[in-house]
């Protein structure tokens, strides 16, 4: 049994494991939706930040927006690093 960390966290802002044998149950499933859609919006957020910093008129409000987002997506990016970092298994030698 493995213990996954999940893409989300407690209205605390804690994180949430799961505790599985399998990686096909219901849960993990909806969290590789989650993490799926979470890169999908992180490459959108890029995007995005790329194309106001290029922007030599873009104001404080839209540079500040820019960069709140792509800290979101980096937490949520980071996270699922450390999930997946935890979840491969050492190779045998």
């Amino acid at each position: 049994m493995c213990l996954r960390l999940l893409p989300w966290t407690t209205p605390e802002g804690k994180p949430c494991y799961l505790s599985t044998d399998s990686d096909r149950s219901l849960v993990s499933r909806i969290a590789d939706d989650v993490e799926a859609a979470q890169l999908r919006s992180g490459e959108e957020v890029l995007g995005g930040a790329r194309a106001v910093l290029a922007d030599g008129k873009a104001g404080e409000r839209a540079v500040r927006f820019a960069l709140v987002r792509a800290v979101e997506c980096l937490e949520d990016v980071l996270r699922l690093a450390v999930s997946r970092g935890q979840r491969i298994r050492p190779r045998e030698e």
